[in-house]
């Protein structure tokens, strides 16, 4: 009887001594789990309408300088640019035309900073056939003058020149960012309109350009910051130093902006 259970053991000891090699084989062949490839990063900036151009160029410079890093802007008035932040929209980044409207949202936002500049001039229709040369021309009741409404940033501008000028003027309409300002004059809906340098410049000879001197204008300055609501905030930031790098300002300025 004591013969069965020995062949038991026995059995057993050479059964363990067949599976120990494939057991060891099997952990030798185990390959370490594959590196995951980096995740693609989809990134929203919010930036007011005068950067409409520039930031196209700049966005594809940029995706271009880092592969896997895609850019998407948003453009209007700053002051819509302003409400969407406090109403939550998904975005990452903020670039304003102005420093009020950045500053009115410093609970919403990292710390910002100037990434360009900028000034005002008047554009006139096509020939300028009113004969505009100075600000105080926009008074002349005979010339339909258009400006941005006085909540975004040119429109503020516009008023604090006309003011430092004494000029008073009366807009047959006022519009929700430059470039609306702009496309009237374009399509001859005005005779006028205060703009952008780098948004009249872009019209070519649909508008024609007159400069207003330094010392009755107004400088516009753009600071961008990363949006604490960013769901992808080293992404964001890393695009928001990038803005004041040698290879961004380039763009800006080639674009007519001028050096922060």
């Amino acid at each position: 009887m004591s013969a069965i259970p020995n062949r038991r053991r026995a059995a057993a000891a050479l059964t363990a001594a067949l599976l120990a090699p494939l057991a060891a084989c099997g952990q030798g062949d185990t390959e370490p789990a594959a590196s995951a490839e980096p995740q693609a990063v989809n990134l929203t900036v919010l930036a007011a309408s005068s950067l409409t151009d520039v930031f196209k160029a700049a966005g594809a410079a940029y995706e271009k300088a880092h592969p896997g890093t895609k850019v998407t802007f948003s453009f209007a008035g700053s002051q819509e640019l302003a409400a969407q932040v406090k109403q939550g929209a998904p975005a990452d980044a903020l670039v304003t035309a102005d420093t009020r409207t950045m500053d009115g949202l410093r609970g919403e936002t990292d710390d910002a900073k100037i990434i360009a500049k900028n000034r005002l001039v008047i554009a006139t229709g096509k020939g300028n056939p009113f004969k505009i040369a100075a600000l105080k021309d926009l008074a002349d009741t005979r010339v339909k003058v258009v400006l941005a409404a006085p909540e975004v940033p040119v429109g503020r501008y516009s008023k604090e020149i006309l003011d430092k000028q004494g000029v008073t003027v009366k807009p047959v309409s006022q519009e929700p960012n430059v470039r609306a300002v702009l496309s009237k004059v374009e399509l001859g809906e005005a005779d006028a309109g205060l703009v952008y340098k780098t948004d009249s410049a872009k019209s070519g000879d649909k508008v024609v350009t007159v400069d207003i001197p330094d010392t009755e204008n107004a400088v516009a300055s753009y600071p961008a910051a990363t949006l604490k609501q960013s769901q992808n905030p080293e992404a964001a930031a890393a695009f928001v130093a990038w803005l004041s790098t040698p290879d961004a300002q380039k763009i800006l300025q080639d674009a007519g902006f001028q050096q922060a």
